[in-house]
C-alpha cells in the first residue's frame, strides 16, 4: 500500500530533526518512527493513488449515463404528457 521509500523518507526526516544533543540516539530512534509509521499509516483505510484515479474515471462514466437516463426519462415524460393532452 505505501512505498517504503517514502516511510523510511519520512522516519529520517523526523530522526534529523531530533536536537544534536540526541545523535547518538538517532539510528535507534529512525528505526522506532519507522516503525509506528508503518504501523499507523497501515491502520488507515487507504487507496493508492492509481486505484482513485480507476475510481474517478468509474464515477465520471456512470454519472455521464445517469444524466443520458435522466434526459431519455425527460423526454419520454414529455412525449407521454404531450399524447395526453391531445
Amino acid at each position: 500500500m505505501f512505498d517504503p521509500k517514502s516511510i523510511d523518507d519520512i522516519a529520517n526526516r523526523l530522526a534529523g530533526a531530533l536536537p544534536p544533543s540526541l545523535n547518538s540516539l538517532k539510528e535507534e530512534v529512525e528505526k522506532n518512527f519507522h516503525a509506528i509509521l508503518q504501523s499507523a499509516l497501515g491502520k488507515l483505510d487507504l487507496v493508492t493513488r492509481e486505484e482513485f484515479e480507476v475510481q474517478k474515471l468509474v464515477l465520471a462514466k456512470t454519472r455521464s449515463k445517469l444524466e443520458d437516463l435522466e434526459n431519455r426519462v425527460s423526454d419520454i415524460e414529455r412525449q407521454m404528457l404531450n399524447k395526453t393532452e391531445m
